[in-house]
């Protein structure tokens, strides 16, 4: 480790199937720091037991062909094995955070979560770590954790890649048909509708509930809405009255492929 002595380290933790929304994190890595290490590990603690663990998408090969690419300096590849030894049981729990939003409708994930990326974070040692806003109430918590346990690691939030309809980028939007795709940017343009709503002056969160359900409702293949509103950006707890900065969010199946994003608003 003399090597990186008084040099920085920046590390994107992923679970692989990479797409341009992991790579925007590399690049911005590797323009912040000295080093870039990346990680590929399909995490088993943050899926549930009726959650796609075993279909998740894998494609080792390519992943490696894109990061050799964009010229990382470390691929980290940790065997489960290694990851979570025999008779492991220590679990980081970031209260309450973890029960808002996703966590409501997936138990135990970012228990899991938080615990894989402290494991990460204590192999790598980085300087800064990078994740995507897409996924912004897991950043929260890793913000939290990273403070609450003096870890001592920059946590930096990089923008939502998105396709050209608007759709945020995602490992699990391979998982939808064609009909299901074209139906998918559906969620984009209904946090645009409530950032518009809520600039030309409805602070009622109710009202902008409203007419976010209704946006979503309009597409017959969306089966189920888990959460649709405003929220605190640091709290996380949904709001009644909308002032200051804000974050509209978002969770929906499409078949069986549950979606999520977010867009903050700054009054």
């Amino acid at each position: 480790m003399h090597l990186m002595k008084g040099r920085t380290i920046g590390f994107v933790p992923t679970m692989g199937a990479l797409h341009e929304g992991h790579l925007s994190l590399i690049k911005r890595a590797k323009m912040e720091n000295d080093i870039t290490v990346a990680s590929i590990f399909v995490n088993p603690a943050q899926f549930g037991p009726t959650e796609d663990l075993e279909k998740y998408p894998r494609d080792i090969e390519n992943d490696t062909i894109k990061l050799r690419r964009h010229e990382i300096d470390i691929l980290l590849l940790p065997d489960r094995n290694l990851m979570y030894t025999n008779g492991f049981s220590t679990y980081i729990n970031v209260d309450p955070l973890s029960e808002k939003l996703c966590g409501m409708f997936r138990p135990g994930h970012f228990k899991g979560v938080a615990t894989v990326v402290a494991k990460l974070l204590n192999i790598v040692s980085p300087t800064r770590a990078y994740f995507g806003q897409k996924d912004f109430q897991q950043t929260v918590i890793i913000k939290r954790m990273v403070k609450d346990l003096n870890l001592g690691v920059d946590i930096v939030v990089c923008p939502t890649i998105r396709e050209h309809d608007g759709l945020a980028m995602s490992s699990r939007n391979s998982y939808l048909d064609g009909e299901q795709r074209k139906a998918a940017p559906v969620l984009y343009r209904c946090l645009n509708k409530a950032s518009d709503a809520i600039k030309s002056g409805i602070i009622n969160t109710e009202q902008i509930k409203e007419l976010m359900t209704k946006a979503l409702s309009d597409k017959a293949l969306i089966t189920q809405i888990d959460y649709a509103s405003v929220y605190h950006p640091e709290t996380l707890e949904e709001i009644k009255e909308i002032k200051g900065e804000v974050l509209i969010a978002a969770a929906v199946r499409i078949g069986d492929t549950r979606l999520i994003d977010n867009m903050p608003v700054n009054l």
